[in-house]
């Protein structure tokens, strides 16, 4: 009998131990996948990046050019059509005039009345949501009335001041934040209400997006390139 005993205690010992073996590899399997995704995005985060980054550098060039040949134009008395249009779609592009379009707003609360967060809208939300509106499409973005371009930089200045573009926005935990794109409606609200909305919801904060014509004001500050040159003529 006490043999008997010891056998069945080592065989359910040997079946649990199986089974926590098994339950640890789905787990490990699991965090693996989990990893590699987040790997694959920020991989894709990093692209997007150095893309804008690339573009910007041609679209200074080609400004700096047309602006050169615009004013030849404009001091001879000669009304270029063209390359106005040139130009403003030159601007259009690296952010230095206002824009108008069909487009969603954003506004997110993380403080006050019926409103209670562990954890505030921080800069990493921020770069998320701009990262995820760039991955729809969004041809146009502003936070708090900052237009968001390829030097954008979104830095926390001390414990609780957000700065974008090196302005104050917000302070953690104290300011709502309006966030405005232009681009398709449809697939710019889809983006946000599925890959944005639902988690900053469900960690307390309140979110609203609508549908709507926004206007979005240009980048007021300047740009320089010290180290970057241009290749070739």
């Amino acid at each position: 009998m006490f043999n008997k005993h010891i056998i069945s205690v080592a065989t359910i010992a040997a079946v649990a131990i199986g089974f926590l073996i098994s339950l640890q590899f789905h787990t490990q399997k699991e965090v693996d996948i989990a990893q590699q995704i987040q790997n694959e995005r920020l991989a894709q985060m990093k692209s997007i990046v150095r893309t804008l980054q690339d573009k910007n550098i041609e679209l200074q060039d080609e400004y700096k050019k047309l602006t050169v040949q615009l004013e030849t134009v404009r001091n001879t008395e000669i009304n270029n059509p063209y390359l106005i249009a040139k130009l403003n779609q030159l601007k259009i592009e690296d952010g230095t005039i206002a824009v108008k379009g069909p487009g969603i707003r954003m506004t997110i609360q993380d403080s006050g009345q019926d409103v209670r967060v562990l954890f505030p809208l921080n800069t990493d939300d921020l770069r998320r949501i701009i990262n995820t509106l760039r991955f729809a499409g969004a041809e146009a973005i502003s936070v708090n009335g900052q237009r968001i371009v390829s030097d954008t930089s979104i830095v926390m200045s001390g414990t609780s001041t957000i700065l974008v573009n090196s302005v104050p926005i917000s302070r953690v935990g104290g300011t709502s934040y309006e966030i405005i794109a232009i681009g398709n409606q449809d697939v710019l609200l889809d983006y946000l209400t599925k890959m944005e909305a639902l988690p900053l919801k469900q960690a307390g904060m309140k979110v609203d997006i609508l549908r709507e014509i926004v206007t979005i004001p240009s980048y007021k500050g300047g740009y320089r390139f010290e180290y970057a040159k241009k290749v070739g003529n």
